[in-house]
């Protein structure tokens, strides 16, 4: 290399044309077109000409004739038909040198000038060869197309970039803005982020576009989202994020429609207790019924009836409704929405307990003694008709003076004494109800569940399923039993624990099992366990009220396998279920508080944590971490006064200050 060498070089993927000022072991001092000096090994550079310019005009002039061949060279480049190129040479798959390829190029006495033109277009232009500043490969047919829909695809991604960025800034602005022509892909990668957060597969374009808009906020989306009216303010994301959909399949609506219409009759051979005083007891939000009770004196004893929704009557194993609500697994019950795994017209219509209509069932018959001792029980397929259905605030206002009501009041609290006295862990909490009302404006009910009507629902139901257990391990037949080993730790005695300690005691107790056999369950007390008195509700039960059927004789049982099968398969969906739940309470919970942010409620200390306190608001049952009281000693179980100090359902989050 010599001074006043013509020289190019390529830095920030662009070509820069240069003269050498000095060369010294290599290592080059160059000017450049923009009358810039750099210094870079001749390794670097891109193409060497054998013209030579007089560097003694001084720089300014050197660079502007670094200049004009600059744009001379990219003149001549514009010539090079690339495409053409590569139709002729493709199919030889072999190298071409530069000097070859100026020639293809430029035939009639190619120069500096042509060979820096050809590097530049072959530079310029990466669909159809891979290029080195000396050679050139042309790319098969195939890895043209690759690189092809590569490029469209950054350039798309490009498009949706700056769309979506501008799109997005106008709307959280407030602006009046129009769907750009991509609008609905990016709201498509929105959504996906919002929803799937770093699990969607455009996550990255998400956050792209977000910073293009001036921010950094994943909520950002949500906000944007709803003002474009493609969701609601309050939108449940945990249905849309597991594609979970209140409509049912066309062709299972149809084949639930045809069903309501045609029922099948009662097969013969039900006991016909529809003279018995049948009544449902439920919530006043209530409308699929799936259980009644009743009570009869007969001599020195009492006759009670527990009285289950024959649903298996209806649905048969695997016909269409049964493949989904299998799938469905459970009905959600959210404070703004509910979702029924069965079709309407079977939950609320011919498979519910309504008053007044005959209905099949199968009814556990106890005969109780007058101090609430089980003497002897039996479980049958019968007709029943309900005489009156009631609220729990109903039976609580006559449970003192009605005698039916203090009957049964004693059998219940006859048999939890017996499950207390087998070891059972009472955890008794009151219940936080949350309703939406009609405004969209959450409402919060608070329900004791030791109050007699709530007691005494709660234990027959108990007792029911007890009896179901007993009566399928009698006849060896496989259902979902449920067990539970002892609690790591016991913090009271039957049931005389404060709130704190039914609290604390819960987080104490072992993990229920699943299994097709029988096995204790620690928490009630009992040697065996299933739950069959909610079969409109719940898939299991419905499983297990199917045994129960096979063993009065009105099918075909499921086999050990299927049990097994069916166990395994609603495991992830009925954990799904109750995170659904548990998270929807918690959402409206919360919006409840964002409108008592600053009013004071009291709280019971749970224990210290690394980054604070825990504690229970009361009035709540909602456990949060609590600031301000680093440096006063407090101790498990202080009741103390807080004051809630920041809300965010949508983020969900809160705090709460001490006093």
């Amino acid at each position: 290399m010599e001074a006043g060498q013509l020289v190019e070089f390529i830095d920030s993927q662009k070509i820069f044309c240069a003269v050498v000022l000095e060369a010294k072991n290599l290592r080059l001092r160059l000017l450049t077109e923009n009358n810039r000096e750099v210094k870079l090994s001749a390794g670097r550079l891109a193409h060497r000409s054998a013209v030579r310019l007089d560097t003694a005009p001084g720089r300014d002039k050197l660079a502007a004739m670094l200049k004009e061949v600059a744009a001379r060279r990219r003149e001549l480049s514009r010539q090079v038909d690339i495409p053409t190129l590569w139709e002729v040479l493709h199919e030889e798959q072999e190298w071409v040198d530069l000097e070859t390829m100026t020639a293809f190029c430029f035939p009639e006495h190619p120069d500096s000038d042509h060979e820096s033109a050809v590097i530049r277009a072959f530079f310029g232009d990466r669909f159809y060869f891979k290029f080195s500043p000396e050679r050139f490969f042309p790319h098969s047919a195939e890895k043209v197309e690759q690189i092809i829909a590569q490029r469209q695809a950054q350039a798309r991604k490009e498009r949706l970039i700056d769309q979506g960025g501008a799109w997005l800034q106008q709307v959280l602005k407030g602006q009046a803005a129009a769907a750009p022509d991509e609008a609905q892909e990016i709201i498509r990668v929105l959504k996906d982020c919002c929803l799937f957060e770093k699990e969607s597969p455009d996550h990255e374009l998400a956050r792209a576009i977000l910073k293009k808009a001036g921010t950094a906020a994943p909520s950002a989306i949500f906000t944007f989202l709803v003002r474009i009216g493609l969701w609601q303010p309050n939108e449940n994301l945990d249905l849309l994020r597991h594609d979970i959909h209140a409509e049912l399949p066309p062709g299972v609506k149809q084949h639930a429609a045809t069903l309501c219409q045609d029922p099948p009759t009662a097969q013969a051979g039900r006991r016909d207790l529809r003279d018995l005083p049948l009544m449902t007891i439920d919530g006043p939000a209530t409308f699929d019924f799936d259980d009644a009770l009743s009570i009869e004196s007969r001599g020195d004893n009492f006759l009670l009836g527990i009285h289950i929704a024959d649903v298996g009557h209806f649905i048969a194993k695997g016909d269409p409704i049964d493949q989904e609500v299998s799938a469905r697994g459970s009905s959600i019950y959210m404070p703004d929405q509910r979702i029924s795994m069965l079709p309407d017209c079977l939950a609320l219509g011919i498979c519910s307990l309504k008053a007044g209509e005959d209905r099949p069932a199968l009814s556990t018959l106890v005969t109780v003694s007058t101090r609430g001792a089980i003497i002897d029980f039996e479980i049958v397929p019968s007709l029943i008709r309900v005489k009156s259905q009631m609220i729990y605030q109903d039976v609580d206002t006559m449970a003192a003076a009605d005698e039916t009501f203090k009957i049964l009041h004693t059998i219940a609290q006859s048999y939890r004494d017996h499950r207390l006295d087998n070891g059972a862990m009472l955890i008794s909490l009151p219940e936080i109800n949350i309703g939406v009302n009609s405004g969209g404006a959450p409402e919060i009910f608070r329900t004791e569940r030791e109050s007699p009507s709530h007691l005494l629902v709660s234990e027959l139901m108990i007792l029911a399923n007890d009896l179901a257990a007993r009566f399928l391990s009698g006849r060896n037949l496989p259902a979902v039993f449920r067990s539970q080993p002892d609690p790591r730790e016991r913090l009271f005695d039957r049931d005389q624990g404060s709130l704190f300690q039914n609290w604390m005691q819960r987080k104490q107790i072992s993990r229920l099992a699943l299994t097709s056999t029988p096995a204790a369950h620690s928490g009630l007390g009992l040697p065996a366990y299933v739950t069959c008195t909610s079969p409109i509700r719940k898939y299991y039960d419905l499983v297990t009220q199917r045994q129960v059927r096979a063993g009065l004789g009105l099918e075909a049982a499921y086999s050990t396998e299927e049990i097994d099968l069916i166990i395994a398969s609603l495991a992830e969906t009925m954990a799904l279920v109750g995170r659904i739940q548990f998270s929807r309470h918690r959402y409206w919970l919360l919006k409840h508080l964002e409108g008592h942010i600053g009013k004071k409620c009291e709280a019971i200390l749970l224990n210290k944590r690394r980054d604070g306190h825990a504690v229970l608001l009361t009035d709540y049952l909602l456990e949060c971490n609590l600031s301000g009281a680093e440096k006063i000693a407090l101790k498990p179980e202080d009741l103390i006064q807080v004051t809630i100090q920041h809300v965010n359902a949508r983020n969900d989050v809160i705090n709460v200050y001490f006093g």
